[in-house]
């Protein structure tokens, strides 16, 4: 059994967490370092431009319209996360046009260490990390921490980084989601949804709160 510590967000719950925490001059953690109350800041900022702009693919759209059963989807996120701020706006209005048939819940990373634990990616506890099950909590898959594009980007840095700083690596990445607009996120779930309404679910996954 996987215990969740801490609080489970929606969207708009931790939209306003976020934004309570910018202005108050925190960030999520025990850590609280100039550095990461700055990319708390920066990635309210990323938030709402995106809230305001995303539009939703007519093809998400159509297979949110055809789901039947209620999943549950939960997302591994911190708030000084820059890939979770490009990210969760897109989860969060999948989530709202789904009819109340994904019930989005937002965990936080640090809190909830065995959760990354089984949900690692390539032995990183790379966030955000989406894991969705069924109304029966059967586990139906697993997404993240980003679109493959975007993930190529980091591989290419991290393998061959040719002199570029991190500072170099986070200006193109962010570079590249501001000009893809969320339309990787939304084609790479859409095959998820696809997958998860065609295909026997994988896993029967137990958890708790504290």
């Amino acid at each position: 059994m996987i215990k969740i510590n801490g609080a489970i967000f929606n969207y708009k719950q931790y939209s306003n967490w976020i934004s309570n925490l910018a202005s108050k001059g925190e960030t999520s953690g025990k850590n609280q370092s100039d550095a990461l109350i700055e990319f708390t800041k920066l990635n309210l900022k990323r938030m709402q431009r995106i809230d305001k702009t995303i539009e939703i693919n007519n093809n998400v759209l159509d297979k949110l319209v055809s789901i039947q059963n209620k999943q549950i989807w939960y997302v591994i996120a911190e708030v000084w996360c820059g890939d979770c701020a490009q990210i969760l706006p897109a989860i969060g209005k999948i989530a709202e046009f789904s009819n109340e048939l994904i019930d989005l819940r937002i965990i936080i990373r640090d809190e909830n260490p065995a959760w990354l634990e089984k949900y690692h990616t390539n032995g990183s506890k790379s966030i955000p990390k989406l894991i969705a099950f069924d109304d029966r909590k059967n586990e139906l898959f697993t997404w993240g921490p980003r679109p493959a594009a975007a993930q190529e980007i980091f591989w290419n840095w991290k393998n061959n980084p040719n002199g570029k700083t991190w500072d170099d690596f986070e200006k193109e990445l962010h570079t590249w989601y501001a000009k893809d607009k969320t339309k990787a996120i939304q084609s790479e779930l859409l095959i998820m949804l696809k997958k998860s309404t065609q295909t026997t679910p994988s896993e029967k996954f137990t958890f708790s709160k504290n």
